[in-house]
C-alpha cells in the first residue's frame, strides 16, 4: 500500500544525525540527501523522507503505490473530483528515478497525498 512517507521537520541536521544512528541497527541508511531533503531506507529504496521546513508549516507526505500509470492518473482525477487541491499533475519525475511517475494532491487536512508508479510504460 505505502511506497514512502515524508515528514516536515524543523532541524534537518539534527533529524539526519538522529535517524542515521537510530536506523543503522535495522540495516537502514541514507538513500537520498540533497536540496534540504534526506531519505532513509534499505538498500535500493528511499522510504522514510524528511523535509527541512525550519519554522514553516508541518505536514505529512504519504505516497501510495500504484502498479500502472493509468492508476496514478485515475487517482489524481478521483481526488480532484472529491474536492482535494491539486499539488502536482500526473507525470514523470526523472529527478527521483527515470521511471518515477507520480501525481500529488492536498487532502482536506492539508497533507500531501501522492500516487506513484515505477513501471516503465510508454
Amino acid at each position: 500500500m505505502f511506497d514512502h512517507i515524508g515528514l516536515a521537520v524543523r532541524d534537518l541536521s539534527k533529524t539526519r544525525a538522529f535517524y542515521t544512528a537510530a536506523l543503522a541497527p535495522l540495516g537502514l541508511s541514507i538513500r537520498y540527501d540533497r536540496d534540504n531533503v534526506v531519505a532513509f531506507g534499505p538498500p535500493g529504496k528511499a522510504a522514510l523522507w524528511f523535509y527541512g521546513k525550519g519554522d514553516g508549516p508541518a505536514g505529512v507526505h504519504i505516497a501510495l503505490a500504484a502498479t500502472t500509470r493509468a492508476q496514478v492518473n485515475a487517482f489524481h482525477a478521483a481526488a480532484l473530483a472529491a474536492g482535494c487541491k491539486d499539488s502536482g499533475a500526473p507525470g514523470l519525475r526523472p529527478q527521483y528515478t527515470p521511471t518515477y511517475y507520480g501525481a500529488f494532491v492536498i487532502d482536506p487536512d492539508g497533507h500531501n497525498l501522492e500516487a506513484v508508479c515505477y513501471a516503465d510504460e510508454a
